[in-house]
């Protein structure tokens, strides 16, 4: 039988709905929504959608100082007696900006998962999300399913024991993504950040991507260090065999600084130097046709002499 006040699997009414009028479970709900000191709230643990101080938050703490918190955020009591944070970071964070000591706030009881699966479904109604924000809201709800006791894999096609459905084909339908693209989000929670933020600038696709999220962490650092030594990242096919080699365990340091230096179709533009500026540094004497090589030649040598001495300091630090 189903407890009073409390809704059965059917979704039938509960005899508070029987009961009561309109008017009286709307000051119910009412009584839920107070305002709570600032100071008594705790943000979301590892909370994956950024609070910027941008224009918006400017826009909204103006809107705030006016009219006040227009939607009230939403709390869970946290076992300490303090308050977490389950949706309305932005709001919170307008408000302190605005100078306020309380936030206007709807209490409500939800699990640790059920308010995992709250924030994450909440902050996916923002107009604009990093791929960094998705890919770890998708894992944390994956997560949150996994404790619940629903199965979940992130490398097969697990039937879940009760919908009979994949963990992402559920994800994937609740925000309008396939099950693909959820793995490939999911696959960059495996990056370093310094990878993870070129994603979210825009500076890297996401297909390489995720093929280096299968690299373990020092060789995503050689291939962040040759990224900012060759001003470029890598194509998808050069992830690709990347990836290859590092299964076969022939990934080595000196590979990945060569698939970085090839030339890719899209970087297929000449370089085009000043002469003023070049011209102080060459012979005046040298012939304009002898100019390329005499550069060449000096850049070559530029370049032993720089990793000579990089070893050089390198065997002193190690001798230390």
């Amino acid at each position: 039988m189903t407890s009073k006040g409390r809704k059965s699997d059917f979704d039938l009414p509960t005899l508070d709905d029987l009961f009561s009028t309109q008017k009286e479970r709307d000051e119910a709900k009412l009584d839920k929504i107070r305002d709570i000191p600032i100071d008594e709230i705790d943000d979301f643990p590892n909370h994956p959608f950024q609070v910027r101080d941008d224009e918006d938050m400017l826009q909204l703490v103006e809107s705030i100082k006016e009219h006040g918190v227009m939607t009230p955020a939403v709390l869970r009591v946290k076992d300490d007696g303090r308050y977490e944070l389950v949706a309305g970071h932005r709001r919170k964070r307008a408000c302190e900006l605005a100078g306020l000591d309380t936030l206007r706030s709807e209490v409500k009881h939800l699990t640790r998962d059920e308010a995992t699966v709250y924030m994450v479904e909440s902050n996916f109604q923002r107009s604009s999300i990093l791929p960094s924000e998705k890919a770890f809201a998708y894992k944390m709800r994956l997560d949150a399913m996994k404790r619940q006791g629903e199965r979940t894999d992130l490398t097969s096609a697990t039937p879940l024991q009760k919908s009979g459905k994949t963990s992402r084909q559920i994800i994937a339908e609740s925000f309008g993504e396939s099950h693909e693209q959820v793995r490939k989000y999911i696959r960059l929670t495996y990056l370093i950040p310094e990878l993870l933020q070129l994603v979210d600038e825009g500076k890297m696709k996401m297909r390489p991507a995720v093929e280096l999220s299968y690299l373990n962490v020092d060789f995503q650092r050689d291939v962040l260090e040759n990224i900012e030594l060759n001003d470029c990242t890598p194509s998808h096919a050069q992830t690709i065999r990347m990836r290859k080699l590092y299964e076969e365990h022939s990934l080595t340091p000196e590979v990945i600084a060569d698939i970085m230096c090839e030339q890719k179709p899209n970087q297929r533009e000449r370089m085009v130097l000043s002469g003023e500026r070049v011209g102080q540094y060459l012979p005046k004497n040298l012939p304009i046709n002898k100019r390329e090589d005499y550069i060449c030649e000096a850049l070559a040598f530029y370049r032993k002499y720089y990793r000579e001495r990089t070893e050089q300091k390198k065997s002193g630090h190690d001798a230390r």
